[in-house]
């Protein structure tokens, strides 16, 4: 029996609270992942876990058995990188989830750079606005906007963005250029939302150092960055978002900035990644190549 491979198998186990999900995680069968926590539970003489058709605990020895895995298996990882000379290369394959806006905006235009200098990483990068359980879904790490209330991860600050409101020459053609915040009567906005969070019809603004939200109305909500987007290009209200993705059309005209003096505060930008004590030398370099590009977009 490889124990080093069945403590990786039994760690992603626990952590996903799944054979099923470890196995979808791991890229290995379901009976492989069973058979090899049977293999396991037989080598220690020992239960490790208490199972039911519903639920999956850890017994007593498997919860100190759980802890000590985690610790060597992070050894073994932190010693391993310790001996990369300079001619070795971070490798392995490694997951990423990210807003959309973010990646279609800052990571995918420079992902070129990153593959030219880490060949052998394979990226899987997800798409979406909603939080990802990192432990559950095989995450390796996020990258999250705005304030963060998950005291089990670690962030690392990788900027803030920049956010202004905007909308279409055609749409401030019909309803006018707002100046002052109480000319936001008799406009409408699109509205976004998410699977945690919900803007709802407030506009944000700062106006002499005071936040100040103010309701605006609207005809449509949408929950994808993209279509936030087009909507707004199409004319159907002023929109609120970071003005790093829509650079391209405030400088061709599709889109034009409004209320600049009263703009919202900045957004943080973090990534984020299980308490692990030693990162993988592929999520090192994903970690500090994003902290160096977020340092030189400039977001702010």
């Amino acid at each position: 029996m490889d124990r080093v491979q069945a403590m990786q198998v039994f760690l992603r186990v626990v952590e996903s609270r799944s054979f099923v999900r470890a196995a979808e995680t791991l890229g290995l069968p379901a009976s492989s992942v069973t058979g090899i926590i049977k293999r396991l539970e037989k080598h220690l003489q020992t239960r490790l876990l208490n199972r039911s058709t519903r639920n999956l605990s850890l017994t007593p020895e498997g919860e100190r058995y759980f802890h000590r895995c985690r610790e060597i298996l992070d050894l073994i990882a932190d010693t391993e990188a310790s001996l990369q000379g300079p001619g070795e290369r971070p490798q392995g394959r490694l997951r990423v989830d990210m807003p959309g806006g973010i990646a279609h905006a800052v990571i995918l235009p420079r992902l070129r750079q990153f593959q030219q200098r880490y060949p052998d990483i394979y990226l899987m990068i997800g798409i979406n606005d909603r939080q990802v359980d990192l432990i559950q879904e095989g995450v390796d790490c996020v990258i999250r906007t705005g304030s963060l209330d998950d005291s089990t991860l670690v962030a690392r600050r990788l900027g803030a963005l920049r956010w202004i409101t905007c909308a279409a020459p055609s749409y401030l053609a019909e309803l006018g250029v707002p100046e002052v915040l109480e000319d936001l009567q008799g406009h409408r906005a699109v509205h976004y939302f998410s699977s945690t969070a919900r803007r709802g019809s407030d506009l944000h603004f700062v106006e002499e150092g005071i936040r100040i939200a103010v309701p605006v109305p609207g005809t449509v909500a949408v929950n994808e960055t993209g279509l936030y987007i087009k909507l707004g290009l199409d004319g159907h209200g002023l929109m609120q978002l970071a003005e790093i993705l829509v650079t391209d059309h405030l400088q061709a005209g599709g889109l034009v900035e409004v209320l600049a003096d009263r703009r919202p505060a900045p957004v943080p930008v973090s990534l984020l990644y299980p308490h692990h004590r030693f990162l993988s030398p592929a999520m090192r370099a994903f970690t500090d190549w994003t902290i160096e590009l977020f340092s030189n977009a400039k977001l702010e």
